[in-house]
């Protein structure tokens, strides 16, 4: 590879360095794509997203079938879950999907380099080297080879963290371990209640687990607006998940047939939870360690990288996208715009900055959730007058068509101007549904515009039409 000097060097093959690498190629930059696995698609394709989300199809087709008498459909017997089927369409999924990442790259003629990739320092001459270990993790067991590139975009993603003093097993569990599951667990406690906690939660309770969720914080999923997590945690215990707040974990332990774990309620007082299984859902950690940053220029907060509006580094021609950016909450869609953003500053094309207040957020739990800008709270700190518009899912008619019609949409705006601030919906594919308000507020748009935006019926969307009619208090279906 010595001899080939490339264009861009990317480290990492996950959603932000493969969609880098693509988008690079189809600007007619020549583009090496360096990957410690043996496969494209990163936690997201192989242990997290992808997998996850197959999983809460299967629990959203399986309370459908537990219910099917509601919808007219009789005769069944009782039905019974086939684990093993379940996880071999999940596989299925991820598997189809890094065969499309492997045609892809070979479509726009990128070049793959399975090893682990570590800098070498700064440029010489303008050409960047990274040293490339075969095995061994970068350490002195791999043999090493040289890739030479005029930019480099270090992608190297995150790992889930860990509670002190313990490891991941067959019993103590994070997003890896349990996705591989061979048989539901009886009952399991999940350590943390964000995205990823609560997805899990609502999979395994769907699946007739005895699900106990503890979060440190006053609420769950903390970065959502205030009613969004009261709705979740009110529409969790209808479903008999058993949800702490305010809980501290002070011990995990292994029993003889499962796990303890002993926490401090929101009242102080100790309690005790055994289960057979512990999800540790607690957040993920940057993977910014031995990959010799302390060579170059690269700040870090925390252990993440600071970049500029397109994601270069203080280290010239260096560049830093994906999990491993400090501000930027770590999501695969995060990951892959900035990945566009950097390459389109590197081939010197337009681009515009991730923008924090315009990242979509969703969690797939049932219900799902889907927001994107300011909180209600996060607004009135800015110092704006706020108009607040809510409209629940029990006015649209195709909630009720389609049998889900808990949760609501609500729109946060600006009492001067109009201007939407932020959009949060908890309810029916709300997952799809925030698309249309990213949409709106990256045009600047309007609360008396999208009053006058016909919307389809009946749809779920229609809820986002009387969401912005109740913030003038003028929903026609509620």
């Amino acid at each position: 590879m010595a001899e080939t000097i490339f264009d861009v060097a990317i480290i990492g093959g996950g959603p932000a360095g493969y969609t880098a690498a693509i988008r690079g190629a189809e600007y007619g930059l020549k583009i090496a794509l360096i990957e410690k696995s043996d496969k494209l698609g990163g936690t997201c394709l192989h242990v997290g997203c992808i997998p996850t989300k197959a999983l809460l199809f299967n629990a959203e087709i399986w309370d459908h079938m537990k219910h099917a008498a509601d919808f007219g459909i009789e005769g069944m017997g009782t039905p019974t879950l086939n684990w093993a089927a379940v996880q071999k369409r999940k596989d299925g999924i991820v598997t189809k999907h890094t065969k499309g990442l492997e045609f892809l790259m070979r479509k726009h003629k990128i070049t793959t380099i399975e090893g682990y990739g570590r800098l070498t320092g700064p440029a010489k001459d303008g050409v960047h080297t990274v040293e490339v270990y075969s095995e061994g993790g970068g350490g002195a067991a791999g043999e090493s080879s040289q890739v030479k590139a005029k930019n480099l975009i270090l992608a190297t993603g995150s790992q889930a963290k860990m509670l002190p003093g313990l490891e991941a097993d067959s019993r103590i569990l994070t997003n890896i371990e349990i996705l591989a599951l061979k048989e539901v667990p009886k009952s399991l406690v999940i350590i943390g209640a964000g995205a990823v906690g609560m997805e899990f939660a609502s999979i395994f309770r769907t699946f007739g687990s005895e699900v106990t969720v503890l979060e440190f914080l006053p609420r769950v999923v903390p970065v959502e607006d205030e009613e969004i997590s009261k709705e979740l945690t009110r529409l969790f215990k209808k479903r008999g998940i058993d949800v702490n707040t305010g809980a501290k974990v002070e011990k995990v332990e292994k029993t003889k047939s499962g796990v303890k774990v002993s926490y401090t309620d929101a009242n102080g007082s100790a309690q005790v939870k055994e289960a057979e299984k512990v999800l540790v859902a607690v957040g993920r950690a940057p993977l910014t360690d031995n990959i010799n940053l302390e060579k170059t220029k690269i700040e870090l907060e925390r252990g993440f990288i600071k970049v500029d509006e397109a994601q270069q580094t203080a280290e010239p021609g260096i560049f830093a996208i994906g999990d491993i950016v400090a501000g930027l909450p770590q999501l695969a869609h995060v990951g892959a715009m900035s990945g566009m953003v950097a390459v389109a500053k590197i081939a010197g094309r337009a681009f515009r900055p991730v923008r924090r207040d315009r990242i979509p957020g969703c969690t797939y739990t049932e219900p799902q959730i889907g927001s994107v800008g300011l909180t209600e709270a996060q607004a009135r700190e800015k110092g704006h007058e706020v108009k607040v518009g809510k409209f629940p899912f029990a006015g649209n008619s195709k909630a009720t068509i389609v049998g889900s019609h808990d949760g609501f949409v609500k729109i946060v705006s600006d009492a001067k101007y109009g201007e939407i601030l932020g959009v949060h919906i908890i309810g029916p594919q709300a997952t799809e549904l925030v698309a249309e308000a990213v949409a709106v507020m990256e045009l600047e748009g309007t609360v008396e515009e999208m009053m006058f935006t016909i919307h389809a019926h009946p749809t779920l969307a229609e809820s986002l039409l009387d969401a912005y009619g109740a913030v003038e208090g003028m929903a026609i279906n509620a």
